[in-house]
């Protein structure tokens, strides 16, 4: 079989606001921004088989690794923000690995963050794990490493 990927690049979030989504991703959980467009013309028509796209994208990262955060607000192909289930098909949720999830969960709670329970230990003892929501209600899980396995 061949090792056809690399790495992972980045993680898109179609968001449907953006100022409210960089509040939460780049002043709560302390994201950096890396990079920011607005995107249109052909090639992005091409790319998403879309006509007359207009998409501003904001690349975010974090302290360590390649992984980006890529959050997209469509101008020209608007939809209403709907709640997911974390069991329904397709991408379910994004993770982040913090260092102290019980400091992370008392901040993230006293700025609003809207949480499924309070953290828990995971059965097997390697981590403290929750789920949060960000603006949209897209699913975020914490998670602390606490054994290596």
């Amino acid at each position: 079989m061949m090792n056809l990927i690399k790495e992972t690049r980045h993680i898109g979030i179609s968001v449907s606001d953006m100022e409210k989504s960089l509040k939460f991703y780049q002043n709560i959980l302390g994201l950096k921004v890396f990079r920011v467009m607005d995107e249109s013309g052909n090639y992005i028509d091409n790319m998403l088989s879309l006509k007359n796209v207009r998409v501003k994208t904001v690349k975010l990262s974090v302290n360590s690794g390649n992984t980006l955060i890529e959050l997209l607000e469509f101008k020209s192909h608007v939809s209403k923000p709907q709640t997911r289930h974390i069991y329904e098909i397709g991408a379910s949720h994004v993770a982040f690995t913090v260092e102290n999830l019980d400091v992370c969960y008392d901040y993230l709670s006293k700025n609003g963050v809207k949480f499924t329970a309070p953290p828990q230990f995971s059965p097997d003892g390697f981590a403290k794990v929750t789920f949060c929501y960000d603006p949209d209600n897209t699913p975020i899980e914490l998670v602390e490493v606490l054994k290596k396995q």
